[in-house]
């Protein structure tokens, strides 16, 4: 029997333009969904500014959002066995969209 996932004939050739490949820094992923699809936008927050622009949004389907969230596990997974565990701080403060007024 044939395994369809080892056929040349299968593989995806994916292109990714320069453009694309220098990426986009994000700060902040807002994710919203409705019964048939998950959104993420990608935000960049800068400090003192009183905007903050989406700077991607990816639509997915919600099993490949869950594809996702796997593919993510086993990454973070794989990069704390080489570089140790990180230690997210989830109930920490964040600010809302416009900042926080800093203090001298």
């Amino acid at each position: 029997m044939e395994n369809k996932h080892n056929n040349p004939a299968n593989e995806i050739q994916v292109e990714l333009s320069e453009e694309i490949a220098q990426g986009t820094y994000a700060n902040l992923a807002v994710i919203a969904h409705s019964s048939s699809e998950f959104i993420l936008d990608f935000i960049r927050i800068v400090p003192g500014a009183p905007k903050a622009k989406v700077k991607s949004r990816i639509i997915l389907t919600p099993d490949n959002a869950k594809r996702l969230l796997f593919a993510l596990q086993d990454n973070i997974a794989k990069f704390e066995e080489q570089q140790g565990e990180r230690t997210a701080k989830f109930d920490e403060f964040i600010p809302a969209i416009g900042g926080i007024k800093g203090e001298a």
